[in-house]
C-alpha cells in the first residue's frame, strides 16, 4: 500500500544528488535528463564534486518541483540511467 501523503509542499526548490563515475559524458547525460523533466532548471546552479581518487563524481542538481509525480518521474529516470551509481 502507497500512502499517496506528502511532508514536501509544492512548488519547493528541492535538491538531487546524483553520483556516478566520472566521465566526460555523465554531466551532460544527467543534466539532459534534469532539464527534460526540469525545463527551467539553471545549470550554472549545478554543484559538482570528485570523489578522493577521482573515480566517482558527485552532482547536485537543485531542481524548483511542482508536484511529487514530477519528482517521482525524474528520480526514475536517473536511477535507470546506466551511468548512474545512486540517486539521493
Amino acid at each position: 500500500m502507497m500512502l499517496e501523503s506528502t511532508l514536501i509542499e509544492y512548488p519547493c526548490d528541492f535538491p538531487i544528488k546524483i553520483m556516478g563515475r566520472a566521465d566526460q559524458n555523465f554531466t551532460q547525460s544527467i543534466l539532459k535528463i534534469v532539464k527534460r523533466h526540469v525545463p527551467d532548471f539553471d545549470e550554472a546552479s549545478l554543484e559538482t564534486r570528485n570523489s578522493n581518487k577521482n573515480k566517482y563524481l558527485s552532482l547536485t542538481c537543485t531542481v524548483h518541483a511542482i508536484s511529487r509525480a514530477q519528482l517521482d518521474a525524474l528520480y526514475q529516470e536517473l536511477c535507470d540511467h546506466p551511468m548512474v551509481v545512486m540517486v539521493l
